[in-house]
């Protein structure tokens, strides 16, 4: 991984788009930490939409409808809940400053939450930011088995039917390469990335949103 220097100028909304633009994106060591590093992987996690993978036990899961989906009704809670301590997980990269930046940028229509609901209860999700055809993936949490993963397919459907061609995860996990996620060389990852910036997408597109709409596109894609 590169890591670029600590970043001291001040950060504005502008400057993170730019940053993602770019190909690089922030990053603090822990929620009380002052500094931001400026992250630029050799190799890049993505999640190629056209290659998306849903396991069958999660297709059950979707099908039972669990949880409700909802889209940007409680970002700041879903950012908090990806910066709580969680098992194997004692420090978040989301300081104050990063939390404020994004929050402006969600107020700005670019930074958005997929949400699992239950019973009135945020109990999982993800938020990220959206540049043209690119959606640059920064965090998610669970509560409750399988609230993130389910938050993560709906995702899926809504970048799909959206017109997105780029669904970036910065870095590769096991979690994600249950779904399909591999990890390109920066060079390539670029090259995705200036393509998909031109795209006209939207976050909002008709039709998403269901579990039958989800599973009824992934029929159609696998």
């Amino acid at each position: 991984m590169a890591r670029r220097p600590t970043q001291r100028t001040v950060l504005t909304p502008d400057l993170l788009l730019k940053a993602y633009a770019s190909g690089i994106f922030p990053m603090a060591e822990r929620a009380d930490d002052d500094d931001v590093f400026w992250i630029d992987p050799t190799e890049r996690g993505i999640l190629p939409l056209e290659a998306f993978h849903l396991p069958r036990s999660l297709r059950k899961r979707i099908r039972q409808g669990r949880f409700e989906i909802r889209v940007d009704s409680a970002f700041a809670a879903v950012i908090d809940g990806c910066a709580e301590k969680a098992p194997g997980r004692t420090e978040t990269w989301i300081n104050a400053d990063i939390r404020d930046l994004t929050l402006a940028l969600f107020r700005e229509g670019y930074a958005h939450s997929v949400e699992t609901w239950r019973e009135g209860r945020l109990v999982g999700g993800l938020y990220g930011i959206a540049l043209g055809g690119a959606f640059f993936g920064e965090s998610m949490f669970s509560r409750e088995t399988d609230a993130s993963k389910v938050a993560l397919a709906f995702l899926w459907e809504r970048l799909c039917r959206g017109g997105f061609t780029l669904l970036d995860t910065q870095f590769l996990t096991e979690h994600l390469e249950t779904f399909g996620a591999l990890e390109i060389p920066r060079a390539a990852y670029r090259e995705r990335l200036a393509a998909a910036l031109v795209e006209d997408a939207t976050f909002y597109p008709a039709g998403a949103g269901t579990a039958e709409s989800l599973l009824q596109l992934f029929s159609q894609t696998s």
